[in-house]
């Protein structure tokens, strides 16, 4: 069986073939670098070699993305595994997996199971997004001895249960560190603004292609926004729209809002606090409007990016990191076009001091 690839740069291509098969690897790369497409891409050439293959990633929606991904891809034999972290960990440990007050598990619980317990015949992990993992999953893995190859970068950590670079090498042991450069996802625009945000130590290069200039938008009360987004979806036919909020709260009022004033658009939302229905499964190559928190935007892609209620963040210290890794993260999310939003007399801080130059008002 050959391996198929899927829309890959050169240099893509070059990082991907350049990556031993043994070992330990971490790959740092920026926003549209295509670490996602590359990371499944290495899960599929590792479980070509006829070893099972588990891609991971710390949220589900970012899996379902995945999913089809791998499905194009092959293996057929169903080589390839796409879990979350927790999932993956709970089928590992057992039903009884013990519980920590972070959102995770009981790791000392974890370290005595995997010290006496046999160990996965080559067992091999491929992590998309690992900068989400704790530090105490690296060490899980290198108690265990299963191979590890890791996507991941610094500068896009929304999650308060993170590892650095540095911690993901350490953890591991022998591991081997690659660059992954380039950015295939945004318009030079929307670099630009996204750059106002960055907390890394130097850019990464500005991507080629052309677009509009990211747009700052005052709209009044909630009517307005509704009023937006529609006109958003029926002048962008065939386009996917990602509405991205700071609530759940928010995401279920915009959604029950459009579904009476427009249920032709059939907007979907995703919820991780869901178990199961409408709301935990989405159909992404579907174009139209899709309502996420900012906590599971993470890895995922869109034409049209919204933002409609930055002045949430208007009480928050503009020059905090961890604010403006966020908005890092949001504006990287939009392929083509980028609007961001605020209710009140005001912009908020993080936004007010962005140059017309790199945001348009109005």
């Amino acid at each position: 069986m050959t391996l198929t690839y899927m829309d890959l740069t050169p240099e893509q291509r070059a990082s991907l073939e350049g990556l031993p098969f043994e070992g330990n690897h971490l790959v740092s790369g920026p926003p549209g670098s295509g670490k996602s497409l590359l990371a499944a891409q290495r899960a599929v050439m590792l479980a070509l070699t006829g070893t099972p293959v588990v891609l991971l990633t710390r949220s589900n929606l970012l899996r379902q993305s995945l999913t089809p991904v791998i499905e194009a891809l092959g293996p057929a034999d169903g080589g390839v595994l796409v879990a979350t972290a927790h999932s993956w960990l709970a089928r590992w440990y057992g039903a009884d997996a013990p519980r920590g007050d972070d959102g995770w598990y009981d790791w000392p619980a974890f370290f005595e199971r995997a010290a006496v317990a046999e160990p996965v015949p080559s067992l091999t992990l491929v992590v998309d997004e690992g900068q989400d993992l704790p530090p105490e999953f690296y060490r899980l893995c290198r108690l265990l001895r299963a191979r590890v190859t890791v996507y991941a970068d610094e500068c896009q950590r929304l999650t308060e249960t993170h590892s650095t670079l540095a911690e993901i090498t350490q953890r591991l042991g022998n591991c081997t560190r690659h660059d992954l450069e380039g950015n295939h996802r945004n318009t030079r625009r929307i670099a630009a603004f996204a750059a106002h945000f960055y907390t890394g130590a130097g850019l990464p290069d500005p991507p080629d292609r052309e677009g509009p200039v990211p747009r700052l938008h005052r709209l009044i009360h909630q009517g307005a926004v509704i009023d937006f987004l529609i006109t958003m979806a029926e002048s962008h036919p065939g386009q996917s729209i990602g509405v991205i909020v700071n609530s759940t709260r928010t995401q279920f009022d915009l959604l029950t809002r459009l579904e009476h004033k427009a249920p032709r658009l059939r907007p979907q939302m995703y919820t991780a606090q869901a178990t199961q229905g409408r709301y935990l499964s989405l159909d992404l190559g579907r174009p139209g409007i899709v309502l996420v928190h900012r906590a599971s935007a993470k890895g995922l892609g869109f034409d049209i990016v919204v933002v409609p209620d930055t002045h949430t963040d208007a009480a928050t210290d503009p020059s905090s990191a961890s604010l403006r890794m966020t908005y890092y993260v949001l504006a990287t999310r939009a392929r083509r076009e980028l609007h961001l939003a605020y209710q009140g007399d005001g912009e908020p801080p993080v936004l007010a001091e962005v140059g017309g130059s790199v945001l348009m008002r109005g």
